[in-house]
């Protein structure tokens, strides 16, 4: 009897751990989600990647990133959150006025996991109001802050028909590719491939190294034969 009990004890915690795994495996897909649309790289014969940037804007780093884009010619996708978009209306204002593309990166960046129906639709809409609110009228896709999703985050973007928008290009996650500007460089322009979508952060003091390896990634793909396009002109060539 007492080892009967150990047995199904010890097989309650193989199958919690399981469970829990999986949980954590199914949040952190890049190229999965439960429900609805979802995009990590799209599938084109053609040489076009996007550059997206994730968080801001910051009063502290927008022109500067904007001026970079702006003498390259290089239009870029932003998701901004909501929140920094409602402090720094005027380089959000400016990001409009440049052409590039903005999407939504939520209201305050939570993880998007284990959170409630009104949670996740107050984060995604209050965000689309800020961005609309500035002067955008273009289309608003959704990128997850961290990339996590489970159950309801995916639900909530199927009922309203947004397209989840991951990567499948990320120097910063890397620590020895981050803190050095050649190899964050090398990673970007040896990984992208057709289709594919980079993910950089530019918007904060701890992101010097983004910034500075900006030029070099746009000239090294440039010299591959890549073209920039924003993540909407992207989805257009999926097949």
């Amino acid at each position: 009897m007492i080892l009967r009990r150990i047995v199904l004890s010890l097989l309650s915690i193989l199958v919690l751990a399981c469970i829990v795994y999986g949980l954590h495996s199914l949040s952190n897909a890049r190229t999965y989600q439960v429900f609805g649309d979802l995009v990590a790289r799209v599938d084109t014969q053609e040489p076009v990647v996007a550059l997206t940037f994730d968080d801001g804007p910051t009063a502290q780093y927008t022109g500067e990133v904007l001026a970079i884009l702006d003498e390259r010619d290089v239009p870029a996708t932003f998701f901004v959150t909501g929140r920094e978009v409602t402090e720094n209306p005027d380089e959000t204002r400016a990001i409009i006025a440049a052409g590039h593309e903005l999407g939504n990166h939520t209201y305050a960046h939570p993880r998007m996991v284990f959170k409630s129906y009104g949670a996740i639709r107050r984060e995604i809409e209050e965000t689309d109001a800020a961005i609309r609110a500035a002067g955008y009228g273009g289309p608003l896709h959704f990128r997850p802050p961290y990339g996590k999703k489970l159950f309801g985050l995916p639900w909530y973007l199927s009922a309203t028909d947004r397209t989840t928008v991951m990567w499948d290009v990320e120097p910063e996650t890397f620590p020895d590719v981050a803190s050095d500007v050649e190899a964050f460089v090398n990673h970007v322009v040896q990984g992208a491939s057709n289709g594919s979508i980079i993910l950089m952060h530019v918007m904060y003091d701890s992101r010097d190294v983004s910034r500075q390896a900006l030029p070099g990634i746009v000239a090294g793909l440039r010299e591959r034969g890549f073209e920039f396009v924003t993540v909407s002109q992207l989805l257009e060539r999926r097949r």
